[in-house]
């Protein structure tokens, strides 16, 4: 069963690079900059401390850069998808409020464009 990265983080108490150290909770405070900001000094480190060879094995500084790399990715892509969904939610209540205003126009000029019986008929169903 492959590990879950936020129980890795957690269980090895994993701090990230950003004025000083931070934890993994602490990253959802953060905007898209700072997390790319983090990531690119993720990747340098990773870069440093990885040598490309078929015959070695990871170390464990390679496994926890790598699993800090993926919880940064994670969370900005989690935040990217956030922020899509809610322009999404905000351009459809607007379409839809004006909608609504159109709607509203043409019901305005169906009843503008009765007859003054029809109007007369409508208001004694309505018991004026």
């Amino acid at each position: 069963m492959e590990r879950n990265i936020f129980e890795y983080a957690a269980e090895k108490k994993l701090r990230f690079p950003f004025k000083g150290k931070i934890k993994v909770e602490d990253l959802y405070d953060l905007g898209v900059e700072d997390l790319d900001s983090i990531y690119k000094t993720l990747m340098a480190q990773s870069k440093q401390t990885k040598e490309e060879s078929l015959l070695t094995v990871k170390s464990s500084a390679n496994v926890v850069l790598d699993t800090m790399i993926e919880i940064v990715k994670h969370i900005v892509t989690g935040k990217i998808e956030a922020t899509k969904n809610a322009e999404k939610r905000k351009e459809n209540a607007d379409k839809k409020q004006k909608l609504m205003s159109i709607l509203s126009d043409k019901q305005d000029e169906t009843l503008r464009n009765m007859s003054e019986e029809e109007i007369k008929a409508m208001l004694d169903k309505m018991g004026s």
